[in-house]
């Protein structure tokens, strides 16, 4: 749902009608993961996307006469030998898609959960999906307020595990008898809405610029570092979320680096790069990658050597930086940077997908 926020936000502001869609249980090759989010307005405006394509229509239908009912559906998609040519997902998918009126009735605490998306604050929303009290919620923020519908009293464990849930965006899928309180008979689909992981870019060049609007696409909160303030200018980066004017290694020894955390390290220069090295290789940054030339490189792995720097750190560094792709432009480089760091995410090969087999969707 954080992709299409905005969105949302205004129909929300303008008392628009609309039916949300989610994706809520996926098997085999499903082209887009559970929580993925599609909304229709009562005027027929569409938000988003759950499958690319494949049953865009026949949610868009469900969704036109949920707004109508007032009353939230489950319906399923998926495809067989016998029915490819029918509505459904052509790659072999199935997917379970849940649609839901949103108003001030239906879905009392919506625009709470939208202002927590909005203002980086973690949320988790419990929804029945099935079974008893279809279409109800329960909520849980930071505080550890939680909010629910009337009459639906969430159980201890249902509250604890919701809050394990309120430090990683993620889903989960509760089952009837599992833990849902005073609902024995429900199911209920469990989504964690966790401020977006970190980039921080260091060196305002105009790499970094490409690289920050990618990052900002690619949904994280993007920041950009350099100690030459004739660089780092609003004007040179006006979409990143936080700009900064100092010396590298002291920004990052100030910030809280997460496992989810990326650093990009474009200084090309080792006034910058060694110090600041230094502090990121102490971090646990999933992904620190470094530009810079194989010789380049070379240099910067014996200066850290020298700075006591263990081998089995080093080898966390991704230098030269990006995947193989023939990168030229800053655009091109910028692509090729953030192809490296979602493979780093995914536990991916970079490869090209018809050099291997097994399932494309991880």
């Amino acid at each position: 749902m954080r992709d299409i926020l905005d969105g949302l936000t205004a129909w929300r502001a303008r008392g628009e009608p609309f039916a949300l869609a989610t994706v809520v249980q996926t098997w085999s090759s499903a082209p887009r993961p559970p929580g993925t989010a599609m909304a229709v307005s009562a005027a027929g405006e569409v938000l988003g996307s759950i499958s690319g394509g494949c049953v865009e229509g026949d949610t868009y239908e469900l969704a036109r006469h949920v707004i109508k009912s007032g009353e939230a559906a489950l319906a399923r998609f998926g495809v067989t030998d016998d029915d490819a040519f029918a509505s459904g997902l052509t790659c072999g998918g199935i997917i379970d898609v849940f649609v839901e009126p949103v108003g001030e009735l239906q879905y009392p605490t919506f625009d709470k959960v939208l202002d927590a998306i909005r203002g980086h604050r973690p949320v988790v929303v419990a929804t029945v999906t099935s079974g008893t009290a279809v279409g109800q919620h329960v909520t849980l923020d930071e505080s550890g307020v939680v909010a629910s519908a009337a009459g639906l009293k969430p159980d201890d464990s249902l509250v604890s595990r919701m809050g394990a849930m309120l430090t990683q965006s993620d889903t989960d899928v509760i089952h009837g008898g599992q833990t849902t309180g005073s609902l024995p008979s429900a199911s209920m689909f469990l989504q964690s809405y966790a401020p977006p992981p970190r980039m921080i870019v260091f060196g305002a060049i105009d790499f970094a610029a490409a690289v920050a609007d990618i990052g900002k696409f690619l949904g994280y909160h993007v920041t950009v570092c350099d100690a030459r303030p004739v660089f780092a200018t609003a004007a040179r980066f006006p979409d990143v979320d936080r700009l900064v004017v100092d010396w590298p290694h002291r920004y990052l020894r100030t910030q809280r680096v997460e496992e989810s955390t990326v650093l990009c390290v474009l200084t090309h220069d080792p006034k910058f790069d060694i110090p600041l090295l230094e502090v990121a290789l102490e971090t646990p940054a999933r992904y620190i990658g470094v530009m810079g030339s194989r010789r380049s490189h070379r240099s910067r792995l014996e200066s850290l050597r020298g700075a006591g720097i263990p081998e089995g750190q080093l080898d966390r560094l991704s230098s030269p930086i990006g995947l193989d792709l023939g990168a030229r432009t800053s655009e091109e480089t910028a692509v090729s940077i953030a192809a490296e760091i979602i493979a780093a995410a995914r536990g991916a090969t970079g490869l090209p997908l018809r050099e291997r087999e097994g399932a494309i969707h991880r």
